[in-house]
């Protein structure tokens, strides 16, 4: 009966932090793996880019006309719609 408290807070914990970060992470592996040359991104660092080259570790990303970076592929934060980098 003493170890009732501690199992429910370990379920509380579970659900309230545990569990959600495991369903991101599960995402952000998901988008990582969609990536195709020509898509928009950004990094974790803000830096707007398009996707030139890809491999299995690192990305080649164009961030102007003629520049282009090399960046890990778990610095990849969020996808872009088609056509940001234009409207902005």
């Amino acid at each position: 009966m003493s170890f009732l408290p501690f199992i429910i807070i370990f379920v509380l914990f579970y659900f309230m932090l545990i569990r959600p970060q495991m369903k991101q992470a599960k995402e952000h592996r998901a988008m990582l793996d969609a990536l195709k040359t020509g898509d928009e991104i950004v990094t974790t660092t803000g830096i707007l880019g398009k996707v030139v080259k890809l491999s299995n570790q690192f990305s080649t990303i164009e961030i102007a006309s003629n520049v282009e970076i090399k960046i890990q592929k778990q610095t990849i934060q969020t996808l872009l719609p088609k056509g940001t980098i234009k409207s902005i």
